[in-house]
């Protein structure tokens, strides 16, 4: 069967979805291409609407004061490990969601569904992250819902997150997938593959002399010192699933544009690149919770890259490349041997359950 193509008449996937006959496997929800197939082919046209079509992680509601709303799922196993819970990752991931649009987040919602038998110990911990995570970002948890299904019919507990927020007026271009153009720069707020090494060690009880820890965090007040200092910023990013290749990826479809990344200038750590050598796995792939990608013009790159080394959760940040035309869409790599790679969408899922 013929491949979807962009209006331009790239193609995208090499062969339809087969509704009749076809099944959900674990590449669906791994952030990558097949999860990028499975929104062209099945959700965006059923829900059809131009705020969908922008690509973004979040909509800016027309007409409501430039509020911003973003609705996140948390599935991560195990529930709890190095440096957070599934409590805190569930209210970060959709605080960094809203930021992502250059706005401030005010409040949230949550949906909770709990298998029988999961302990109440361990229940009220988990709540008692959402609420240390929420009130440290000074933001509000202001409904939800609690849903029991049978034990063996899940898996302990999943939340779902929705957020709102509002737009400063300050900022009179709001970020966006599609505003990255030839010639910006693109920065990255610190070391990648933190989370996704912190949650493979713990769930394989891997024997790591080195301790990991999740980056897991919220964003907004980086991205309110970045907008400060770079106000011209085209497009802010959180790679979370799929990590930094596939989100660079992302926002090269939905602007039209190529990037060129420079592999020596990719903050890394140490202990975390010498993991995934040993694990087979690539750390550009890997999630993030508490990173995020920006897109700025090539004039702010440097007021942009001081902003964020200024933040405490920005220190680590480097410029990491630059974005080129290329009507195909294409990301390449600088390697440190001189040469170049093609950074493609990740394909398959090395580790589900990650965020």
């Amino acid at each position: 069967m013929a491949g979807r193509h962009d209006a331009d008449g790239r193609r995208l996937f090499a062969k339809k979805l087969d509704f009749k006959r076809g099944a959900v496997d674990l590449t669906h929800g791994a952030g990558g291409k097949a999860s990028a197939q499975l929104f062209e082919e099945l959700f965006r046209p059923a829900f059809d609407n131009p705020l969908l079509d922008r690509g973004d992680d979040q909509a800016r509601i027309e007409g409501a004061a430039r509020m911003v709303v973003a609705t996140d799922g948390h599935v991560v196993s195990p529930l709890f490990f190095p440096g957070g819970d599934i409590g805190a990752l569930s209210v970060h991931g959709t605080i960094n969601d809203v930021a992502m649009a250059g706005a401030v987040p005010t409040d949230m919602t949550a949906g909770v569904i709990l298998e029988e038998g999961f302990p109440l110990a361990d229940l009220k911990r988990i709540v008692q992250s959402m609420a240390v995570a929420a009130a440290d970002a000074g933001v509000r948890i202001v409904a939800g819902d609690t849903k029991v299904v049978e034990q063996g019919k899940g898996d302990g507990v999943f939340i779902t997150t929705t957020g709102l927020g509002a737009i400063p007026d300050a900022v009179k271009t709001p970020p966006a997938a599609d505003r990255a153009q030839a010639g910006d720069v693109i920065l990255v707020s610190g070391t990648v593959g933190d989370h996704g090494v912190t949650i493979l060690s713990a769930r394989e009880a891997l024997p790591m002399s080195a301790p990991f820890e999740s980056d897991t965090a919220a964003l907004h007040g980086l991205v309110a010192d970045l907008i400060a200092a770079a106000p011209g910023v085209k497009t802010l990013r959180d790679p979370t699933r799929g990590g930094l290749a596939t989100a660079v990826n992302e926002i090269c479809r939905a602007s039209g544009v190529g990037a060129l990344l420079r592999e020596t200038a990719i903050p890394i750590r140490k202990t975390v690149d010498a993991a995934c050598e040993l694990l087979g796995v690539d750390p550009l792939y890997l999630a993030n919770e508490g990173k995020l990608i920006a897109v700025v013009e090539a004039s702010e790159a440097d007021a942009a890259l001081a902003a964020m080394r200024g933040h405490a959760l920005g220190r680590e940040a480097a410029i990491i490349g630059e974005i080129v035309d290329d009507p195909d869409g294409f990301v390449q790599m600088e390697t440190a041997f001189g040469g170049k790679r093609l950074v493609d969408w990740l394909t398959g899922d090395p580790l589900p359950r990650i965020c």
